[in-house]
């Protein structure tokens, strides 16, 4: 056999990391953080090891803990003393995201993301305001219009506490518009939006919605999330996003939709985030409980696919333990 091209070559020790296409590093990587204020300890959460809720008063102490890994950005999610049907604590002056928020710019230096969402606020776990009668008939859903004005409360209300992003994720059609709108209007036209562009009604949130007490307490959230099944749509869904303002597109969750990363990558230069969810992270934790896998490899591969895909930008709870490697 006469072989010219030999792709093995390039495989040795020496040269592998020379033409290796894709690098992953901590400066990629965003951490979640839970603030509680119903609480006054840390609260493990069960269902995603090496996560907690903490409180208010150890909001910095925990951010500090994710930079002392190597992560400079944070997204804040908050869970708040109190519930409405209209979710009202979500754009109080005094509100868990907002007291969190201002602690941690004041006192750190890291880069700070906030959801601006409604299911942790509201009492019944949907990210907007209900249709009437919503709770007995399964084809009504959220208020789009009525609930645009919510998102541009919580958003400027977290701009104003020194949010240095926000992040809506309610998939309300219209809700970038109407933030920027709204962050311009109140004098934040520096603040970026990183919208939850493609956001699927995927069955890889179970854990999130423990940890931020965000289930719905009745029906889905088929009708303002996307159907898994369609990739046309998340093309139409992202321009809309880039034709209102957004600055960075997220695609939600990660590697059931690389797919999904990849066509938003070759259609926009903006950054390209993805969020790798709490799903994604159990998985991989039960199966290296079982034995069955090693968590730290299958972490770090999975992370290295998303990145390969065309993410810019990670959102995940493998964080803070793969920062180190990198």
């Amino acid at each position: 056999m006469d072989m010219t091209q030999r792709p093995r070559r390039l495989r040795t020790d020496g040269v592998r990391p020379l033409v290796r296409e894709t690098d992953l590093s901590a400066a990629d990587l965003i951490a979640p953080v839970f603030v509680d204020a119903t609480t006054d300890e840390r609260v493990p959460i069960e269902t995603m090891p090496g996560h907690e809720r903490v409180p208010v008063d150890q909001a910095v102490e925990r951010v500090e803990e994710v930079r002392e890994t190597g992560v400079e950005a944070v997204m804040l999610f908050g869970i708040p003393e109190s519930k409405d049907p209209k979710g009202t604590r979500a754009w109080a002056d005094d509100g868990v995201v907002q007291e969190a928020t201002r602690r941690i710019t004041s006192q750190t230096d890291a880069y700070v993301i906030t959801d601006v969402c409604l299911c942790e606020y509201t009492d019944h776990g949907h990210c907007g305001v209900l249709e009437a009668d919503a709770a007995e008939d399964p084809r009504l859903t959220v208020r789009n219009d009525e609930t645009l004005d919510l998102l541009r409360r919580i958003a400027t209300s977290h701009a104003a506490a020194g949010a240095d992003m926000v992040a809506p994720s309610g998939m309300i059609d219209g809700m970038v518009g109407a933030i920027r709108a709204a962050l311009d209007a109140d004098g934040f036209d520096d603040v970026p939006i990183m919208s939850y562009a493609a956001k699927y009604e995927s069955a890889f949130y179970g854990p999130f919605r423990d940890a931020a007490d965000g289930a719905p307490e009745f029906g889905d959230r088929r009708h303002y999330q996307m159907d898994p099944a369609n990739a046309r749509e998340a093309r139409r869904e992202v321009a809309l996003d880039v034709e209102q303002g957004a600055d960075v597109l997220m695609v939600k969750p990660a590697l059931p939709y690389l797919d999904i990363v990849r066509a938003v990558r070759e259609s926009y230069d903006h950054p390209v985030a993805a969020y790798n969810v709490s799903g994604e992270y159990a998985m991989l934790h039960a199966a290296a409980e079982k034995g069955w896998l090693d968590l730290e490899s299958v972490a770090h591969e999975s992370l290295l696919s998303i990145k390969r895909a065309g993410a810019d930008l990670i959102l995940t709870y493998f964080a803070e333990d793969l920062a180190d490697r990198l």
